[in-house]
């Protein structure tokens, strides 16, 4: 068995984590600035849209907007250097939220009888899929007072706000954006399955895949769905759990019929202070994420992105919450690893909020076996890949 230090962990730290990163960081600006410029054009022809700049706790929705910025600002000073709209899934693979204007005063409704309708209009008699464990439906009625634009036919259904539908009109609003900002030599919209707006943008670096999601911001409230924190955990803090509860949730327009539930705030603000105890937990899941690009899951699409290794860091910390168990990197990485390896050889990691839904449930399984044999080679020879 060919091990390895904490000498070579920093040296793996500072010579090809630091320097991805910073390519990344750099492709990130660059792909931030195009996306900018066409949800900012997008929302000066239709307002219900807003620039990505306003994404987050800078949304027009939030009436207390400079407590919420202040205490956003001092949770991540220095921590988070991306836009809160924008999850890089791997470095060509980014999902960026639109946020939505409008719809503000959300109240938790009690679900009706799922609803299904064809774009058209025509409703079904059947559902084409049952709703998942993420999944919820959106109604006018569950706002305080909706803007007159929401009641458009061309977004709602009998009252329902219908992703789909939405996802269409900024479709085509996106399309008008490209051209309009003279982006087309850098912007490209990608033939897509299902209702998501692809789009892939050139950078110098390379073409990176975006994922562009109309999305509903809910701040200052919690869903029933997320049955957090749980009883006798020591991680987080109760102080920081309510903290993180007033970051809200978002609902995502990623399918036809029903929106989906988000934490994306909830996760950056977990993870910006994942250290504050002096561990070194983000460090070694920067490794393990430099090791699952590279070596375990490469390639622009994997089946295990860096969603998955932040849930499984948050499940981690969980049962290892004492800030001893964190104090040695090689300890951290090799502890990480082999909860990677459980869940791929399981196929099974549950969402760190909605604990019933497994976040691996529609996963190529043959990659999965896979990507844990070599994790299990990795295991029995961590030396060799650390250089």
């Amino acid at each position: 068995m060919t091990d390895f230090t904490e000498e070579d962990l920093d040296h793996y730290l500072q010579n090809q984590v630091d320097l991805r990163h910073r390519q990344v960081s750099n492709t990130v600006e660059e792909v931030q600035r195009m996306i900018k410029e066409l949800t900012m054009e997008v929302s000066t022809k239709d307002s219900r849209f807003q620039c990505i700049s306003n994404s987050g706790i800078h949304s027009d929705n939030i009436k207390d907007q400079p407590a919420l910025t202040a205490k956003w600002s001092n949770l991540l000073r220095g921590k988070c250097a991306f836009n809160p709209a924008i999850q890089v899934l791997t470095p060509t693979l980014f999902l960026i939220s639109v946020p939505i204007r409008g719809l503000m005063g959300y109240k938790e409704r009690r679900t009706r009888q799922w609803r299904y309708y064809t774009l058209s209009g025509s409703r079904l008699l059947s559902p084409v899929r049952e709703p998942e464990k993420l999944h919820q439906w959106l109604e006018l009625e569950s706002f305080l007072n909706p803007a007159q634009e929401w009641h458009d036919a061309r977004v709602a259904i009998e009252g329902d706000i219908v992703p789909a539908k939405v996802v269409n009109v900024f479709k085509e609003q996106l399309e008008a954006a490209i051209e309009a900002c003279n982006l087309a030599s850098k912007v490209s919209i990608l033939e897509t399955v299902g209702s998501v707006v692809r789009i892939a943008v050139e950078t110098t670096e390379g073409q990176i895949e975006v994922e562009l999601v109309p999305t509903v911001e809910m701040m200052n409230c919690w869903p029933k769905k997320a049955r957090w924190p749980r009883l006798l955990k020591r991680w987080p803090s109760t102080e920081r759990v309510r903290c993180i509860k007033s970051f809200g949730f978002n609902l995502m327009a990623t399918s036809n019929y029903h929106w989906l539930l988000s934490f994306s705030r909830a996760e950056q603000v977990l993870l910006g202070s994942i250290d504050e105890d002096g561990g070194c937990r983000r460090k070694g899941y920067r490794i393990i994420r430099q090791l699952k690009e590279d070596v375990w899951c490469p390639g622009s699409k994997p089946v295990i992105t860096a969603y998955h290794l932040q849930t499984l860091l948050f499940w981690t910390c969980e049962k290892y919450p004492s800030s001893k168990d964190w104090r040695n990197l090689r300890e951290s990485v090799l502890r990480l690893a082999k909860k990677l390896h459980k869940c791929t050889s399981q196929r099974y990691l549950r969402h760190y909020f909605v604990h019933s839904y497994n976040l691996l449930k529609y996963t190529n399984a043959n990659e999965l076996d896979i990507m844990a044999k070599k994790i299990c080679d990795f295991l029995d020879n961590p030396g060799i890949y650390i250089h």
